[in-house]
């Protein structure tokens, strides 16, 4: 088997390089472990909380036992179908603050400003505004990733967006535009009721072209040979082969597996590869090291008027939902129910915001359970940028064997305080005169927990991932002794190899990270094809006195 191109998994980034290369006439070959997405536990927006949790859709990760989390083993589900994580994922589509990538390019991902990725986002984008508001200008219109506004029925959702108007905060009619800063809708990869994945945006496309085909196999090792990528080792129903790359290997496989195929390969830290009794054959301190990812809290209240989606949440509810969409793809089941968010900073002389809010009119574990108390709504908050950093390692040689996730969470003392600011503002959000009709008791943290002491305990046992891991094959200059790959996306010093995921994240971007990672996916093709969209010359709307005021 051999191509141009072979590519190492069908998620966000690894689809759209895929689609763009197969489009532009190249040989492409994907592999993918996972199988097919068709269903309705991945194709229907409102069952969200289950393919996540369903080891035939997820690869099944575990963190080891995180020391100022109580020693807890969180979950880190990675999308193992296709599609990758993003038949998976919330669907919430974020692209980042232009502030993020600036710091990209100052950290030396060079020609990764704002200015470089803007035409590659709008490029990938078929943006429905949906009568809520935005200037199209700012939004692609023809590309091949829908992004659309759920309906936003629920009163408590006009409530929350009026809450934060009322706490002094402005409104956002398009975060993903000119202006993220402040309160609005939040936007979807979901179009006409069904979850619009990089499975259904690219992947489709792609091998209706002819010249993309996918392979499902488990990629055990790349194939260096003097120093250059020229194949893939994998097991493919049992017995090992090697699929040929006539020109060059990428690596999209999530910022889980991307390091971790590369440490199989002898591309990684030496003294960590020597004692797994792996022969070096690129001596790289960065592989696996700089893990990120965004911690979240859920704050709950009780509702005390029944117009949550709690009345939906028994097996009569669900079956009238899922029937539903089932049949005209429209009804509770169309939406992921997070329609409603807020992205602002938490304090002056903060320059862009640094705290995310999803709002969700019921009270809800990520998991699908829903709390005792009934009626609630609730707000999942977190900082953007965390100091703390972690690792991915392996635990052995064996392609076989998970990788040992150390994500170090809530490492670094600012964190805490972090958290803490998070609690505060959102507690004061929920007291505003627009939530006088439907607050009851506060669910979570509850009222009695106040002092510094009580709310670090609440977040120790409390705090969950976001699931936005990235950072672990950090894009940087070739003189950076932790940089893994270049600004073109090469693994230093190997030839004809390349990263394309959230992996190669020098910081974490605001938001959720599907959107970013199919803007690399898009970049990389580009950087491969030897093409370049004209830098955008924009600026974005920053507070103006976000020197001396918080909102």
């Amino acid at each position: 088997m051999r191509a141009d191109y072979v590519i190492i998994g069908s998620g966000s980034a690894g689809s759209a390089l895929a689609f763009r290369l197969a489009e532009a006439g190249k040989s492409v070959i994907v592999i993918e472990q996972g199988g097919s997405d068709i269903g309705p536990f991945i194709q229907m927006p409102g069952a969200l909380s289950y393919p996540m949790n369903m080891p035939i859709y997820d690869w099944d990760f575990k963190t080891e036992p995180e020391p100022n989390l109580n020693n807890r083993q969180l979950v880190t589900p990675r999308g193992k179908v296709k599609g990758g994580s993003s038949s998976i994922n919330g669907m919430v589509y974020v692209r980042g603050h232009a502030c993020d990538y600036e710091h990209w390019q100052e950290s030396g991902a060079d020609g990764w400003g704002y200015g470089d990725v803007l035409p590659y986002f709008k490029r990938m984008e078929n943006w429905h505004e949906g009568g809520h508001g935005g200037d199209a200008s700012w939004r692609g219109s023809d590309g091949p990733l829908h992004v659309s506004r759920g309906p936003r029925d629920n009163p408590l959702i006009s409530a929350f967006e009026t809450a934060g108007e009322q706490a002094g905060y402005q409104r956002s009619v398009d975060y993903n535009g000119e202006r993220q800063e402040g309160f609005g809708p939040l936007e979807a990869t979901i179009w006409k009721g069904t979850r619009w994945s990089t499975a259904n945006a690219y992947l489709r496309p792609a091998l209706k072209t002819g010249n993309c085909e996918l392979v499902s196999a488990f990629a055990q090792r790349i194939v260096i040979e003097e120093g250059k990528a020229v194949g893939v080792e994998v097991l493919r129903r049992g017995i090992a082969e090697t699929i040929h790359a006539n020109c060059e290997v990428i690596v999209s496989a999530s910022a889980i597996n991307s390091p971790k195929l590369l440490m199989l390969s002898g591309i990684g830290p030496a003294k960590e590869l020597a004692g797994h009794g792996i022969e070096v054959v690129a001596d790289r301190a960065g592989v696996g090291k700089n893990l990120q990812d965004h911690l979240e809290l859920y704050i709950q209240q009780a509702c005390i008027e029944p117009i949550t989606l709690f009345k939906y949440w028994n097996i009569f509810g669900k079956a009238w939902v899922g029937a539903q969409w089932l049949f005209t793809r429209t009804g509770l089941g169309a939406s992921n129910q997070f329609e409603s968010g807020a992205f602002i900073r938490s304090a002056a002389g903060v320059k862009y915001p640094d705290i995310q809010y999803h709002f969700l009119p019921i009270a809800v574990r990520y998991d699908g359970q829903a709390v005792a108390e009934g009626h609630g709504f609730q707000a999942h908050v977190g900082p953007m940028r965390s100091k703390s950093r972690g690792e991915v390692t392996l635990k052995s040689a064996d392609p076989k064997q998970a990788p040992k996730i150390f994500f170090n969470y809530m490492s670094h003392e600012d964190d805490w305080s972090d958290f803490r600011t998070c609690i505060k503002l959102t507690r004061e959000i929920f007291r505003q005169e627009a939530f006088d009709p439907y607050r009851g008791k506060e669910i979570q943290p509850g009222e009695t927990v106040q002092s510094n002491d009580e709310l670090d305990m609440f977040i120790r046992d409390h705090a969950e991932s976001a699931f936005h891991p990235c950072g672990t094959c950090k894009m940087g200059s070739r003189d950076d002794f932790m940089a893994v790959v270049d600004p073109e996306l090469k693994v230093i010093g190997i030839e004809g190899l390349r990263v394309a995921d959230s992996s190669i994240f020098p910081r974490i971007t605001n938001g959720n990270l599907n959107g970013p990672s199919v803007m690399v996916g898009e970049r990389a093709a580009d950087f491969i094809l030897g093409t370049k969209l004209p830098v955008e010359d924009t600026e974005v709307w920053i507070h103006p006195n976000w020197q001396n005021s918080q909102r």
